[in-house]
Formats: C-alpha cells, sequence, structure tokens
C-alpha cells in the first residue's frame, strides 16, 4: 500500500523499539489515535537501567507516559488520552489524537494464535485483534525492526518503519557543499557585477536568479580545469558576496599537507577558517577526512595557536566481535578505537627529512596537545578554545550529535566526519542518521560548512575497492 495513497485517521500501534529511538515518537502522529499493547510497557520496565542511550531513551519515555496519565479515571483512560493536553516543550509539534491502552486481554477475540510466546508475537496478536475490533480504521504497525514488520506483512497486517526521524525522504538529496556554474552563468550575472579587494583577498558583489539559491559558505566553482572557485560569504535578498578560495593545491598547506583534488580545497579552505565554527565533512574510505582535518587542527593549535589542544572522540561501535573489557585509563580504553587517528598521525609526523630525535620529539609535543575523550563522559561539559573532531558521526544519533555538539564553548571549532555507507548502529539509516540531520540544520548557518568529498586519495586499490565491492 503507498503511503501517498492513505487517507482518513487511522490507529497506530507502536513497538518498543520505536520509543527507544525517539522517546517523543508519542506526539509525532498528528491527528491519528496510537495504541500501546501491555507489552511494550513490559518491555520499556526492562530497558530501563543503565547509562546508554537505548536506556535514558525508555526512561524518558515512562515519564511522558507517566505526565499524560495523571489525574486521569480508568475511564477516562478507556476512552483514550487526548495527546494534545501534554504540554512537553516540544518545538513544532502539536498532536490532535488521542492515547489508548490496552486495558484488558484480547487473545481471545483472536481468529488464531500466533505460535510462540515471543514479545514480537504478543505485540502482532494485539494488531489484529484491534483490526477485527475497527474495521473501518486502517490499524497500523509501527516498527524499527525489519523482521517484525516482514511478519506483519506475512500475516497480512500493514506495517511501516518510523519515519518521523527522517531528515530526507533520499540521501541522494543531501546538500554537498559545492554548486558547478553552468557555462552561460557569467553571462547572465555580470551585467551588475561589482569586484573589490580586501586584505589581499578578491571579493564579488552578484545578483541574479541563480544568486537567491545559493546558502552561506556554499562552493561555486566552473567545471573546467582551474576553472573559478569562490565559497559564498554573504547572502542578502538576491544579492551574494563571494570570495575566491585559497588555493591549497600548491601554494598553500596545512602542516604539510596540500590538498590534492577540488574537494579537498574546499574542506582545507573550511578547516582553516576561524569564522567557521562548525564543518561536516563527508565521504567515502580514502577522500582524506581525517588526514585534512588533522592537519588543519595541527596547523591553528601549534603553529597558529587559535586553540589550546584537540580533542577527538568517536562512539565506540566495532566492525566485527566486541574484544570485550579494556584496561587503563580512558585514553588508554579509547586508544583501539582510535586507529585512524595513529595512522594520520604518523603520515604528519614521519616525514622524511626528519631524524628519528626529531620525529620523537614531535611525538611527545602531539601527544600533550591531543586528547582522546570517550562520547559517553562528554555529558555536562565545556571546552574553551579547543579543536574538537567527531569521528565516525555517522553512527550516531541526533539528540547524540546535539549533546556533542552543545559541549563547545566560545573559541571552540567542531568538525564532524563520517561516511553515510557505513552506518553499524542498529535502527541508524542514512536518512535518519545524526550526521544527515546536522548537515541538513546547519546549512542555512552562516558560521558553518559542509563538503562531501567525492574521490580517494589513499591508494588505487583502495579507490577501486570503493567503487566495485
Amino acid at each position: 500500500m503507498n503511503k501517498k495513497q492513505i487517507e482518513g485517521k487511522r490507529l497506530f500501534v507502536l513497538d518498543t523499539n520505536v520509543f527507544m529511538h525517539d522517546p517523543t515518537a508519542l506526539f509525532r502522529f498528528k491527528e491519528h489515535d496510537i495504541f500501546l499493547p501491555i507489552m511494550v510497557l513490559e518491555e520499556l520496565d526492562n530497558n530501563k537501567k543503565g547509562h546508554s542511550e537505548v536506556s535514558r531513551n525508555a526512561r524518558q519515555s515512562s515519564r511522558f507516559l507517566d505526565m499524560l496519565l495523571a489525574d486521569h479515571t480508568p475511564q477516562e483512560i478507556e476512552n483514550g488520552i487526548p495527546l494534545s493536553q501534554g504540554d512537553m516543550h516540544l518545538e513544532n509539534i502539536s498532536p490532535s489524537g488521542r492515547l489508548f491502552f490496552q486495558t484488558r486481554s484480547i487473545s481471545a477475540e483472536l481468529p488464531g494464535h500466533l505460535p510462540g510466546n515471543r514479545p514480537d508475537n504478543n505485540i502482532l496478536g494485539t494488531a489484529l485483534a484491534l483490526r477485527t475490533q475497527y474495521p473501518e480504521t486502517l490499524v497500523t504497525l509501527v516498527s524499527k525492526d525489519i523482521n517484525l514488520r516482514i511478519k506483519a506483512a506475512v500475516i497480512g497486517l500493514h506495517a511501516e518503519d518510523y519515519h518521523n526521524d527522517q531528515v530526507l525522504e533520499d540521501s541522494d538529496l543531501l546538500f554537498c557543499g559545492s554548486h558547478a556554474l553552468g557555462e552561460d552563468f557569467w553571462d547572465r550575472h555580470s551585467k551588475d557585477m561589482h569586484s573589490w579587494q580586501e586584505s589581499g583577498r578578491t571579493f564579488y558583489r552578484l545578483q541574479g536568479p541563480e544568486v537567491k539559491q545559493w546558502l552561506p559558505n556554499e562552493f561555486i566553482y566552473s567545471p573546467v580545469v582551474d576553472g573559478f572557485e569562490a565559497i559564498v560569504r554573504k547572502i542578502d535578498d538576491e544579492q551574494s558576496i563571494i570570495e575566491t578560495v585559497r588555493d591549497y593545491t600548491h601554494h598553500k598547506n596545512a602542516w604539510g599537507i596540500h590538498a590534492r583534488n577540488r574537494e579537498q580545497n574546499f574542506a582545507l579552505n573550511l578547516l582553516m577558517d576561524p569564522d567557521v565554527d562548525f564543518v561536516s565533512l563527508l565521504g567515502i574510505a580514502g577522500t582524506g577526512k581525517t588526514l585534512l582535518t588533522l592537519a588543519a587542527g595541527l596547523e591553528q593549535t601549534l603553529e597558529q595557536n587559535l586553540y589550546r589542544e584537540i580533542i577527538m572522540t568517536r562512539v565506540t561501535i566495532p566492525m566485527g566481535e566486541d574484544i570485550g573489557y579494556l584496561p587503563g585509563t580512558e585514553e588508554e580504553k579509547m586508544t583501539p578505537w582510535m586507529g585512524a587517528l595513529m595512522d594520520n598521525l604518523e603520515v604528519l609526523t614521519n616525514r622524511e627529512h626528519n631524524s628519528e630525535w626529531a620525529r620523537a620529539a614531535t611525538g611527545d609535543l602531539l601527544s600533550k596537545r591531543i586528547k582522546i575523550r570517550s562520547v559517553n563522559f562528554m555529558r555536562g561539559r565545556t571546552f574553551l578554545n579547543r579543536y574538537i573532531i567527531i569521528d565516525e558521526a555517522q553512527n550516531l544519533t541526533s539528540k547524540q550529535l546535539k549533546s556533542l555538539i552543545t559541549r563547545a564553548g566560545p573559541g571552540t571549532k567542531v568538525v564532524c566526519l563520517g561516511n553515510l555507507s557505513q552506518i553499524d548502529t542498529p535502527y541508524l539509516t542514512e536518512t535518519t542518521s545524526g550526521l544527515t540531520y546536522v548537515v541538513e540544520r546547519f546549512k542555512q548557518w552562516a558560521h558553518s560548512g559542509h563538503i562531501t568529498l567525492q574521490r580517494g586519495e589513499r591508494s588505487r586499490l583502495a579507490d577501486f575497492a570503493s567503487d566495485a565491492l
């Protein structure tokens, strides 16, 4: 059944994993009603203990339910609680449906019992009974569990994924950070163009039909080799001020690292700009995300003294089997997860002309200015004048990334790195990843920038593997 063909008020049966993914899910179904099987409450209770994001979401979901149930009689609960009465201080959310709970056993009403006693089968059985009880209403099971949705389809029950946390319909629509100019661009926009130089930089003021579609800190370029390249600095109605980009491919470098292609040059322009507080870099393996970010961080921390230190963190999700508990301090425990950092530091410090003593001295210096921190211990902290790198950000939820980015104090720059094709977190997809969320939410802000790196520069083997495997 096509979503666009479904009309009228519906009854949604929510699975437990929807709440553990988004505790505000209760209030995101607009005018539709929601039904909660008793098994969902049982599973929320079973998952409330612990310090994980799942446990916190389970506890918050229970708090929302408790607030909605406050001062209601059993008869009012039986008739459904208006979701509009819950003042949860949630922005842009105004539900008008009702919340129903399973108040009695309905297994006797089922046309047949599902085999097994698994919680999933209990929820499926409840949804089937509701469909029999309300034949005029479309009963839809909402779950993040793809296997539960397959079970529902097998027995003829309508089921959907939870879509309200999707930032985009398709990841191909994600803002890439750069825009190629058409061949006739200058013919259409050069009539009222003004140019000037300021502090050795060249600026242009343009107006025209294409200009008003640009975004702050978006890069524009002519597709021809060594063509025009600029960054959008200011947008005012139908006018825009652009600045030619700095050339990090030949004339400039960051800690000895040159850009090898157009997108890497754009990335270094964002990373080396102190007026850009937030940078997000997307790209497949080998595009240089970590190397460029570290090089820019070292240049600005050790050479320009813009930041006190570099802080690097990432979510600890293993690619294969978990290696178990690790001994040592927080930094020692994080070391196995920071192989990318160590590999890139080796590239940045082991220069051919450096002696062994010079490399050892540089390594000692870097160890004092680069700190490795765990995502689990970031809550409540404030970082002043730091250069923060969030690696593997595609594995974080929007809530987790919000918690990390809001740790930034005055003078701090945050850089998010990730590859949307390598998501390891359960229930996260390319369209619901926290990295996708921040790219879309920050693209209108004048102090943020994004670029998607297109071409791998690691090796010809890595490039072929990325394309062919």
